[in-house]
């Protein structure tokens, strides 16, 4: 278990590195949410929703699946909270533009929820639970605002052999760059790839009825070109690797990964696969 102190480091961490990310992500927003679609339709989906719950969506970023979901309950309403505020004020934006009036924003810290016991109806999660400073106590804190018999459904990323959207342009940056190795409790995108350790966390906690499905498709990039600037716009382990680079390295990192981009797409496509973990369960 993570001490106090290394859980508030990894929490500044994570809320710098999202305010950093954020004008990325809105740069890319209607790239990253039809990509990130699927795994959203697989919740609600999951979530088995009548129309008039509450429901918490949790690291919420640019609104989604929250404002999906919002959309769907004309008589219930979503609160959408995410560790950044400034991934937050797009999400406000964006409900604004859709006119979707029953959703609303709260910067909060998963780990440590002032939301009363019992509050929310569902809780969705859309890539977000494998980068919480603490999984226990998110865990927890979302079993403990969850009504009785409410239903959580979230996704995360499969392992790293299912993902090569993410895993061309790291790979790449492994042969000319030393990077330390992942630990499982420091947040990283594979950290929750483990089936197993998944349904072992939850059911530890309390919940019931576990099931874990697998969501596996493509991401067109259009080119090489835009592959390369997106993963430079959003993806915050590309870029801080990146950083670390001389001129010369990320010459070389880039036609590693333009080289390993081409070969998995021999007829001119620009198309790259993924895989997602989508683990529902109630209280």
């Amino acid at each position: 278990m993570e001490s106090e102190q290394q859980i508030e480091q990894i929490r500044e961490q994570q809320r710098n590195s999202w305010n950093t990310f954020s004008p990325g992500w809105k740069k890319w927003d209607t790239f990253n949410m039809e990509f990130l679609r699927p795994m959203g339709e697989a919740i609600i989906k999951n979530l088995h929703l009548k129309g008039n719950e509450h429901v918490l969506d949790v690291a919420t970023g640019t609104g989604e699946p929250g404002l999906t979901i919002a959309a769907k309950l004309p008589d219930g309403k979503v609160t959408g909270i995410d560790l950044s505020e400034d991934m937050l004020l797009i999400a406000h934006s964006n409900a604004q533009k859709k006119k979707i009036k029953n959703y609303e924003t709260r910067a909060a810290d998963v780990g440590d929820l002032t939301f009363k016991t019992q509050s929310f109806d569902a809780i969705s999660c859309r890539m977000g639970f494998m980068f919480f400073p603490s999984m226990e106590m998110a865990a927890t804190q979302l079993y403990r605002v969850l009504k009785p018999e409410g239903r959580i459904s979230m996704t995360v990323w499969d392992e790293p052999e299912q993902n090569d959207w993410v895993t061309t342009i790291m790979d790449a940056i492994k042969k000319h760059i030393s990077l330390p190795a992942p630990l499982p409790e420091v947040p990283g995108m594979f950290r929750c790839s483990s089936a197993r350790k998944m349904e072992e966390l939850l059911a530890l906690t309390g919940f019931k009825d576990i099931s874990i499905q697998r969501i596996s498709s493509t991401v067109d990039y259009e080119s090489f070109e835009r592959y390369w600037e997106i993963m430079l716009d959003v993806a915050a382990p590309v870029v801080a690797a990146m950083s670390a680079a001389d001129e010369n390295t990320k010459m070389m990192i880039r036609q590693e990964t333009e080289k390993s981009f081409l070969a998995k797409n021999k007829t001119g496509e620009a198309i790259l696969n993924y895989s997602a973990l989508v683990i529902s369960a109630h209280k």
